[in-house]
């Protein structure tokens, strides 16, 4: 069955099936291949992506459910790749191998949205479910608190 997806601000019409996980129309069928595959159980966070502003699992997200809202993923955050999780990301250097980074940044701006000015506790309940196997946690977590610096700057 066809279904339309606006990905990114574009949409487009795929032909598959309804309960295809959004990561794979995403990866193969649109080539947006910043969203990761890391469990397929919705455990690790590496396919995270937003819908209508919130953080999903895109493993365990049918494509059916993604019709009519608005995904956002790694590569549409920003254009230029610069937005202040992004800028912050690279300014603490937080990203070792880089494989969970996308899903990482996509959970901060999707905290950062709901809650400005985390606490450290509010940091770690909202990343929790993102791991990072190179162990980046206190660089995430501080970058996290400089994006949140300069999104409250930029208001």
């Amino acid at each position: 069955m066809a279904y339309t997806l606006n990905v990114n601000g574009a949409d487009h019409t795929v032909d598959v099936d309804g309960e295809m996980p959004l990561l794979w129309v995403l990866r193969d069928v649109l080539g947006m291949t910043g969203t990761k595959f890391g469990c397929g159980q919705a455990l690790c966070g590496a396919c995270t992506v937003h819908l209508d502003g919130t953080a999903v699992r895109s493993c365990q997200t049918f494509v059916s459910d993604a019709v009519g809202t608005t995904v956002t993923t790694i590569e549409g955050l920003s254009p230029d790749g610069n937005h202040p999780v992004q800028a912050a990301w690279r300014e603490a250097n937080v990203p070792q191998c880089g494989y969970c980074q996308g899903g990482q940044i996509m959970q901060a701006a999707s905290l950062l949205k709901d809650t400005p000015n985390p606490t450290d506790a509010d940091i770690d309940a909202a990343m929790s479910g993102n791991i990072c196997r190179c162990g980046t946690y206190p660089r995430i977590r501080a970058a996290i608190k400089q994006a949140a610096t300069k999104m409250a700057g930029a208001q």
